[in-house]
């Protein structure tokens, strides 16, 4: 039996060692700083998720419309942070013109940068670009496109799936020939012209009192150099680039057709994007445009000072009125589906 003295005892060890364990429970909690508190406070953070889209372009990587729709992409990627990031498919990579359009259309591909005139099967008061010694020079040519005539006819793009968000350079098309120096239209008489496969471009030639020849594009070279034809028209790249310039030495700087090219979203893309992001990309389209047109100035220049140097004999036309008034005849076919156009552009002037 414990006596009085050890059941003290062991009482007294029993608090000693409850009270011990009780002051360690109690301990001091750990600081926490004001940096602490806002990462606990603070939500994750998600990882941003990057928009790619692609844009469709037919031409090479240091072509004029190339270098214009990296310009595009550039500033969209600035401008959203990379958010959003555009890459641009040159040299056909995604198709022709004419099977982009309908991908674009359909969604399956974002961007494209095509010519005017197979876009115009589609959008037909882009046609009316296609008429010509409808612009006066250059200047009045960018101040319809820039202007509320063009936006009107790129926002009648959207009845078509696709959105129409700003134009580039395509330069002029002009004549040359095998035969003669060409000052006036008098001058065309009796010649035998290559033409696209277009009735209007038949008819211009035909104004003109030259015969026109409806032919594809890579048979002209051999057909200038055997007689077959004795012209066709093209802007000076494109006569460089081909060689016609070595069989064809007149070149007569007429410009009687001023056809843009066109940098057009499909709306398919267009409905899933925010007011702030479709701004963005519009304002980046209509930014490059300088930058294109720059380049196509460069490009332009190039291959004229190469068809000089050559021997060509290039003539100016200074007044335009005499071949404007010899497309009378073709102006009247087309009142009744571009009449109200024509009278705008040439108030515009």
């Amino acid at each position: 039996m414990l006596t009085s003295t050890r059941k003290f005892v062991l009482l007294l060890l029993c608090c000693v060692l409850v009270l011990a364990l009780a002051l360690g429970g109690c301990g001091k909690a750990p600081e926490t700083t004001p940096a602490d508190e806002a990462k606990e406070e603070a939500p994750e953070e998600t990882p941003q998720e990057t928009l790619v889209l692609r844009l469709a372009e037919v031409q090479p990587e240091d072509y004029p419309t190339t270098i214009g729709d990296k310009e595009m992409a550039r500033i969209v990627e600035e401008k959203t942070n990379g958010r959003i990031k555009i890459e641009v498919y040159a040299g056909g990579q995604l198709g022709d013109e004419k099977s982009v359009i309908e991908a674009v259309q359909l969604g399956g591909i974002d961007f494209a940068r095509v010519n005017s005139q197979p876009l115009s099967e589609f959008t037909k008061s882009l046609g009316v670009f296609s008429l010509p010694y409808l612009f006066d020079n250059e200047d009045h040519f960018w101040k319809v496109m820039n202007g509320p005539i063009g936006e009107e006819i790129l926002a009648d793009f959207e009845e078509n799936d696709m959105i129409g968000l700003t134009y580039y350079d395509n330069g002029s098309r002009s004549f040359y020939n095998t035969k003669r120096e060409v000052k006036s239209p008098a001058d065309m008489k009796g010649m035998k012209i290559r033409v696209q496969q277009s009735e209007l471009m038949v008819k211009l030639v035909e104004c003109l009192g030259a015969s026109a020849t409806p032919m594809p594009f890579g048979e002209v070279y051999s057909a200038l150099q055997t007689g077959v034809i004795d012209g066709a028209e093209n802007n000076f790249p494109s006569y460089l680039t081909t060689s016609h310039y070595e069989v064809a030495k007149y070149f007569t700087l007429d410009q009687h057709t001023r056809v843009p090219e066109v940098v057009i979203a499909s709306k398919v893309l267009w409905d899933k994007l925010s007011e702030e992001d479709r701004a963005i990309i519009k304002e980046a389209a209509v930014a490059s445009q300088e930058v294109q047109r720059e380049a196509w100035k460069e490009y332009e220049k190039v291959a004229e000072e190469e068809v000089r140097a050559a021997g060509c004999i290039i003539t100016e036309v200074d007044d335009l009125k005499e071949w404007q008034d010899a497309m009378a005849p073709l102006y009247e076919m087309y009142q009744e589906e571009f009449g109200e156009w024509i009278e705008r552009i040439r108030a515009a002037r």
